[in-house]
């Protein structure tokens, strides 16, 4: 359900998911839009990012496939490849589809290791339409600190014949931490068993001109009910959602108190650590942080926040 067509139905708990819907359908508005103890949510998605692939980037890389630079053998630039962004996995898939089916370099794909950050990027990179099938590892691990260690490892037996390792391409967005990288390329490592990461910036975002707007409507069409979620995905939604709330003194760079502004009920839930830590820069706590930064994560966290209110409640 988009923004400007909310639909406030008594009863139900809005969940402003800040984030665009994934299609052809989303996890969080499956879990969102079933009942859970007596609860019953209403998930709108408001789309804060655009994404935009970069054209030489993307050329670099379709180029590097048809050439094929990527695969298992010793003449290959790159032994596999690091996600951590669903939206490069868009872009990677594009260039997928563009490449012809019987072209070499397919085969040669399914052959090395694709590491993947969590449950929604490993998603994305099953729904590309290679064949055969990749090989996807990783999933389980959920961020970037815990993925590192494990690539060091697998890679390394993957690979346990090559000295040194043949090198990782990263696809990223212009947004991105270098824990992977720094990780894998430490200084602190012995030299052979370090595994060089390029990273290829594929895609570039910024904040949808609609958002202000958008987010606003879903405020006012929500702002009756006797409470609200608000759900943040990056950093940059972060800045945006505290601004549009009025939550951002201008002049000290701090977060207001939600009482002062008449929003203490509505809640707030960050995808995982590292948005929940630019919050805090603003001297703003949410409610909730995401164990997992998944559609699980946040769906669990805030219904255990929602049961620990209603215990509290009936002390």
């Amino acid at each position: 359900m988009a923004a400007p067509g909310v639909d406030a139905s008594a009863g139900r708990i809005p969940v402003l998911l800040l984030k665009t819907r994934s299609s052809p359908s989303d996890a969080y508005e499956e879990l969102f839009s079933s009942r859970h103890n007596g609860l019953h949510f209403e998930p709108i998605f408001v789309p804060v990012l655009e994404h935009k692939f970069r054209d030489t980037e993307m050329k670099l890389v379709a180029g590097l496939l048809q050439r094929g630079e990527m695969g298992k053998g010793p003449e290959c630039t790159y032994g596999g490849m690091v996600f951590t962004s669903q939206r490069a996995v868009e872009a990677f898939a594009k260039l997928v589809r563009e490449t012809p089916a019987d072209a070499p370099c397919r085969h040669a794909l399914a052959e090395v290791p694709v590491y993947s950050v969590g449950p929604a990027t490993t998603r994305a990179l099953r729904a590309v339409m290679q064949e055969p099938s990749l090989q996807i590892f990783g999933e389980e691990t959920g961020n970037g600190e815990a993925l590192a260690p494990f690539i060091m490892q697998h890679y390394g037996q993957w690979y346990e014949d090559r000295v040194p390792k043949p090198p990782l391409l990263f696809l990223v967005g212009e947004q991105r931490r270098d824990v992977i990288p720094r990780t894998l390329m430490s200084e602190s490592l012995p030299e052979l068993d370090r595994i060089r990461v390029d990273e290829t910036v594929i895609y570039g975002t910024g904040v949808m001109e609609s958002f202000k707007d958008d987010f606003e409507q879903a405020l006012s069409a929500t702002r009756d009910r006797s409470m609200r979620w608000v759900v943040v995905f990056s950093p940059t939604g972060c800045d945006s959602m505290l601004q549009r709330m009025g939550l951002l003194d201008s002049a000290t760079g701090e977060a207001r108190s939600r009482r002062a502004q008449g929003l203490e009920s509505t809640l707030i839930a960050a995808i995982g650590p590292t948005t929940r830590k630019h919050l805090h820069s603003f001297g703003f706590e949410p409610e909730v942080c995401a164990e997992q930064p998944s559609p699980e994560g946040v769906w669990n966290g805030i219904t255990r926040h929602m049961a620990g209110l209603e215990a509290h409640g009936a002390e």
